[in-house]
């Protein structure tokens, strides 16, 4: 099992994904919201819990040559003609620890056992950007840190120079970063219970949980660190949610997806992938129930596609003839629109994180999402029921030409909505740190979440939300908003607050704009999920407003998050 270490990280996290009410228009309500409530850290130790790794080279495995001739010369090119007689110092040694900081950086201990003597230290970071020089006397301990401009594995080359004793000891050791990039996949199924496909074909019981292998599985690499999945729960005779998490761990107290009875439903899932390459699905309702995954992409700890946040951007609006024809799209038809080099996506994107909402279908069915140029896969991204205003978040890969391609696989018509809220690329900086799936805030019940407050947020109010502080690094999180006990219907608004928690405890916070975008809708009565991949903001609290008028509870667990190197801009 991998360690796993609990670190301090930082950031505020913006949320404007584009969703509406059904048959209402979203724009700001002149009406000032309920007092403002904020929710409290219970013990931000427990912010993230990371991947985290400490590697090793033991002072045994110093090598002893002769004087490195010129000072702060590094590793056996540096070292002058061997010097085998060379007696001085001969305790010289050098031991090595290196431990991931982030997802680019680590902290390296190089412990210096010597006699008292001064010493020339130099150290090759091993990604061709020199040679760091330090000055020591006699056995130390030297802490330096440093910071990688991509992700991958790296070999740390220690050199130690006595130049008075004529004698030069080196120490190396290969460091992989914690930090993860996105390889897109196309669509592909991994798990359908109905049919038997990967597991027995049969329901899965209640309380127990089908195991999906993700590494190794065709042309997925085995050490994947996270994946990307899009989890659909069908045949459900209860009500219930799934648990989504890494196998080898315990089963945390997050959820991904909530179904009623008779109700086919789907969530996007960015979770961990178990040291076996598997991760386990849950069920955690009182009947048996169908489960069906389809991958669209994985992480791995080596250069690839780092992901880079926006604010979002309308794609398409088949209502008012944005990014394709005016209209419903016709059942079992396809359309196609253009994400690379519009509205502030690049050129050469590999993959596009989107919101898309179906609105107004005719009646039940589901949408494929998929990359021009290639075949209609089996899988889907959302589903919905006649009449029905559903969104869902989707990862995709972008075809060739910088397009991708929509589906409606009812037999009826559908509007669709499609808004971009980020994109992957070779030189997309933000490397994802995947977490143990964990429990951030609970209104229902506020025992065992990171962050606590009692009650639902009154219609019209918000809750204002501190995450981790003091890390600018932190680009973007992945978070599981589910709203619930809703009294009426509504939509949910997640925007940066611009006060700190200092602010509110002193009495000096300024009352927030309220939002007119949001992340998920629903009706009365209702529970209802999403996944949002949320732009970290410059703050430390997340305002999560309740747009409807009538009180509702707000679950929010948390998945992971996307970190630059601390010293890009």
């Amino acid at each position: 099992m991998r360690s796993r270490r609990l670190v301090v990280s930082a950031a505020a996290i913006v949320v404007a994904v584009v969703g509406f009410l059904p048959g209402t228009a979203q724009a700001a309500d002149p009406s000032a919201p309920g007092a403002p409530r904020v929710a409290k850290l219970s013990d931000p130790k427990k912010a993230a819990a990371s991947t985290f790794r400490t590697f090793t080279s033991g002072a045994d495995k110093s090598v002893r040559k002769g004087a490195a001739g010129a000072a702060g010369a590094a590793g056996a090119a540096g070292v002058a003609a061997a010097d085998a007689g060379a007696t001085g110092n001969p305790g010289l040694k050098v031991a090595l620890s290196a431990t991931n900081t982030g997802a680019h950086s680590l902290q390296l201990e190089a412990d210096v056992t010597s006699a008292d003597a001064s010493l020339e230290v130099s150290i090759s970071w091993g990604d061709g950007n020199g040679v760091d020089l330090l000055h020591a006397s006699g056995s130390t301990l030297l802490l330096p840190t440093h910071v990688y401009a991509e992700v991958g594995e790296y070999k740390i080359t220690v050199g130690v120079n006595d130049v008075a004793n004529k004698v030069y000891v080196e120490n190396a050791l290969t460091v992989v970063t914690s930090g993860s990039e996105f390889t897109p996949h196309e669509p592909m199924r991994l798990l359908d219970t109905r049919d038997g496909f990967r597991a027995p074909k049969a329901k899965v019981a209640p309380y127990t949980g089908a195991r999906v292998k993700v590494g190794g599985y065709g042309l997925i690499p085995a050490g994947v660190q996270a994946v990307v999945l899009n989890v659909t729960v069908t045949n459900t005779t209860t009500s219930g949610h799934i648990t989504v998490y890494d196998s080898g761990n315990r089963r945390p107290n997050s959820s991904n997806l909530n179904f009623e009875v008779g109700q086919t439903a789907a969530n996007l899932v960015v979770v961990p992938v178990g040291e076996d390459g598997s991760v386990d699905l849950y069920n955690s309702s009182g009947a048996p129930v169908d489960l069906i995954a389809d991958i669209t992409g994985y992480f791995m700890q080596s250069a690839s596609n780092g992901y880079t946040p926006m604010d979002p951007a309308r794609f398409v609006d088949t209502r008012e003839g944005l990014g394709t024809v005016k209209g419903q799209v016709p059942g079992r038809t396809s359309f196609g629109t253009q994400i690379g080099g519009l509205r502030g996506v690049p050129q050469g994107v590999k993959a596009v994180a989107l919101n898309v909402t179906v609105t107004g279908p005719k009646e039940a069915g589901h949408l494929i999402v998929y990359p021009s140029g290639g075949r209609i896969p089996l899988a889907s991204n959302v589903n919905f029921s006649a009449g029905q205003t559903v969104a869902n978040s989707v990862i995709v890969p972008v075809g060739p030409d910088g397009s991708i391609n929509i589906r409606n696989n009812a037999w009826a018509g559908a509007d669709v909505v499609v808004d971009v809220v980020g994109y992957y690329t070779p030189e997309g900086q933000g490397a994802f740190m995947p977490l143990s799936p964990m429990r951030w805030l609970d209104t229902r019940d506020p025992e065992g979440a990171i962050s606590q407050a009692y009650g639902p947020i009154a219609g019209r109010g918000y809750l204002a939300v501190p995450f981790f502080r003091g890390d600018d690094a932190v680009t973007a999180y992945v978070l599981n908003a589910t709203v619930t006990n809703t009294a009426g219907a509504g939509f949910l608004s997640v925007a940066p607050d611009p006060n700190s928690v200092e602010q509110y405890d002193n009495g000096t916070a300024l009352p927030p704009t309220r939002p007119s975008a949001s992340t998920l809708n629903w009706t009365k009565g209702k529970t209802v999920p999403n996944l949002v991949q949320a732009t970290a903001g410059r703050g430390s609290i997340v305002d999560f407003w309740n747009q409807g008028w009538e009180q509702a509870d707000l679950v929010v667990d948390i998945f992971g998050y996307y970190e630059k190197p601390a010293n890009h801009q």
